[in-house]
């Protein structure tokens, strides 16, 4: 099962990484300013990981593939790593929406 990791950046921002079942990070969220808004985000993840309409497929300048989770209003809440491939994206596309509406959430200590 899934879960998602809450941690503190150098900088004193939260993100939050979500990991597949086998600890593989399969998305990245952005910088919160406070521990409540990585909550909302996670809790935003969960609700539209499911909605195929909801992912942004990239092709990044250097012919690398990722994607982008946005919510309702168009705004990120995730990216994933780079892929070579667009096989590799795409499984880590329905990796996400496997493992994220279920997702547990913990603290990195």
């Amino acid at each position: 099962m899934g879960k998602f990791v809450v941690s503190i950046r150098k900088n004193g921002e939260y993100q939050f990484n979500l990991k597949a079942g086998n600890g593989q990070i399969i998305l990245t969220s952005e910088g919160y300013t406070s521990e409540a808004g990585c909550m909302n985000g996670i809790e935003s993840v969960k609700k539209n990981a499911p909605d195929d309409d909801r992912f942004e497929r990239v092709v990044t300048t250097n012919g690398k593939f990722r994607f982008n989770l946005k919510a309702g209003n168009g705004q990120v809440i995730g990216t994933s790593e780079n892929y070579e491939s667009v096989a590799a994206r795409d499984n880590g596309i329905e990796s996400v929406k496997k493992n994220a509406p279920d997702a547990t959430v913990e603290k990195e200590e």
